[in-house]
């Protein structure tokens, strides 16, 4: 196998349709109303928000802009209200700084030099605020997370990365960039540098290490079971750079789980009792 960008080429179309379909059975089976996002203004967001409208329609689909003092960034809330207009979806700005201080202030070993501690509190606070509308409106909460950033754990446990549904989890990033210009999201957008936003400044690619069209195609290697000093020589690049990907993805596999329970009884929840839609 050849590592190269065509390798990343995906029917875009048929994408698109089969991750539509996904949307709009999901929500029907769930007799739930419509969606609830997170609309960050970022390209993840923003091609969620997007998918969704064009599955089920912009009016059943909330997209919450959940803006803090820190890291608050004005053009990020005029990308969001962008793709939000192109695509008729509600939206609406919830300002979580009250909510974030009052945490600060609640926990006795606060450390506001712990920017990572800090920043995750940010993460899990908002989805408090996606699932309160969703369980209000009677919604399914739709995640952003890609693969690329799945696969390498960099997400927020029980934070960013909590959802109903994740459609876009089994594509790269650079693939997410590809399927968002395609379905109509402006082509600036679909380039703007990822960020979690949870402290200023911050950047995706700059903490990872790495650029997304280099990591992706080290991961595309590594998924189908591409030994390390491979990658590195059709990448040209160092092997230690690949193991330390490598390493990273074994490293965080606690990250993607549900919680892990000790092995007691006959059939144990999450382990072995799965129940087919024919039983029962």
């Amino acid at each position: 196998m050849k590592l190269a960008p065509a390798v990343l080429e995906l029917d875009l179309t048929d994408v698109e349709k089969r991750l539509k379909l996904f949307i709009k059975e999901y929500v029907e089976n769930s007799g739930a109303t419509g969606i609830v996002l997170g609309l960050s203004g970022g390209i993840d967001s923003n091609t969620i928000a997007a998918l969704s409208a064009l599955a089920v329609g912009g009016d059943r689909v909330l997209g919450l802009m959940l803006p803090e003092k820190e890291t608050y960034n004005p053009k990020d809330i005029e990308d969001a209200k962008v793709v939000a207009e192109k695509f008729g979806i509600k939206t609406q700005i919830c300002d979580i700084t009250p909510a974030l201080e009052g945490f600060y202030k609640s926990i006795p070993i606060f450390d506001s030099a712990d920017r990572l501690c800090k920043g995750n509190i940010k993460a899990r606070s908002r989805m408090i605020y996606l699932y309160y509308y969703a369980n209000k409106l009677n919604r399914i909460v739709c995640g952003s997370s890609d693969k690329s950033e799945s696969m390498m754990g960099y997400f927020t446990k029980w934070g960013d990365v909590a959802a109903d549904i994740s459609p876009i989890m089994d594509l790269y990033k650079t693939q997410v960039r590809k399927l968002a210009e395609h379905i109509g999201i402006p082509k600036k957008l679909a380039a703007k540098p990822a960020t979690p936003a949870l402290w200023p400044n911050q950047s995706a690619e700059g903490e990872l290490g790495i650029k997304y069209e280099t990591l992706d195609l080290i991961l595309f290697g590594l998924e189908r079971f591409m030994k390390p000093e491979e990658i590195a020589e059709q990448l040209g690049m160092e092997r230690a750079e690949v193991e330390k990907v490598k390493a990273r993805w074994l490293a965080v596999e606690h990250k993607r789980r549900m919680p892990l329970t000790a092995k007691l009884e006959y059939r144990t929840v999450g382990a072995d009792f799965r129940l087919p839609h024919s039983t029962y």
